[in-house]
């Protein structure tokens, strides 16, 4: 699995929900923590749970590892951390 494989399924999992707005940050000179941030808005508070779950459902079903979700439960925000790519809707 390639880095440019697992951040187009990021962008395909939250066009599936119908998230706007998305842009993919190349961060890779800038820092070592992550190479990509994509970032994504939503409509509403369920829309943003549901594009972090689907996300999450997408890369399990990648076999790629999820270091964690932040901000799920409150739903105004949500980041996950997939190492290389790190989402924020």
């Amino acid at each position: 699995m390639t880095l440019n494989d697992i951040k187009k399924a990021v962008v395909e999992a939250l066009e599936d929900i119908k998230a706007f707005d998305i842009e993919v940050i190349d961060v890779r000179k800038m820092t070592t923590v992550t190479s990509f941030i994509v970032i994504a808005s939503a409509n509403s508070i369920r829309q943003t749970k549901a594009l972090a779950h689907n996300v999450c459902e997408k890369m399990k079903s990648m076999d790629v590892h999820i270091n964690g979700v932040e901000g799920e439960k409150e739903g105004e925000w949500v980041l996950v951390d997939i190492d290389d790519v790190v989402i924020i809707s």
